[in-house]
């Protein structure tokens, strides 16, 4: 597992297994997110088998599938929820999906107006993730 900080607060990650829940919680992250859909995985890999570690952690478990190609607008005002919610709480959050590039996406969705957009993009582009083509989106989203 690699960490990948996107800000103080959010960090991203490639795949995780129930092993690596350990070591999130000593990272000091309190929810993990799950943007990768069950279906692109095997059973100990899927949402309901990493909540169930995560959550004899004490951490918090949200499951925001995103599916490749298909990323909503219900998708992006579940992790910004999530997002505020750890924020409020002075929690730290840590996302994953396949690789982490659907995390990245839809975290700098959910902050569009929050942050300058390059910043937004430039967060992710540093780990090589496809942030800048959703510039026009960020653009539309933070003018809301």
């Amino acid at each position: 597992m690699e960490i990948r900080p996107l800000s103080d607060s959010y960090a991203v990650s490639p795949q995780i297994t129930a092993e690596d829940i350990p070591a999130i919680a000593g990272a000091g992250f309190s929810v993990v997110i799950c943007n990768r859909p069950d279906g692109e995985v095997a059973d100990p890999l899927r949402a309901p088998a990493l909540k169930t570690a995560a959550e004899a952690a004490g951490l918090r478990f949200v499951n925001n599938p995103v599916v490749p190609g298909g990323l909503t607008m219900e998708n992006v005002a579940l992790q910004r929820a999530a997002i505020d919610a750890a924020g409020e709480a002075g929690e730290r959050v840590f996302a994953y999906c396949a690789s982490g590039n659907r995390s990245s996406i839809v975290w700098a969705l959910a902050n569009a107006g929050r942050q300058p957009t390059d910043a937004l993009i430039d967060a992710g582009a540093q780990y090589g993730y496809q942030t800048a083509q959703f510039r026009d989106l960020i653009d539309r989203l933070a003018a809301e």
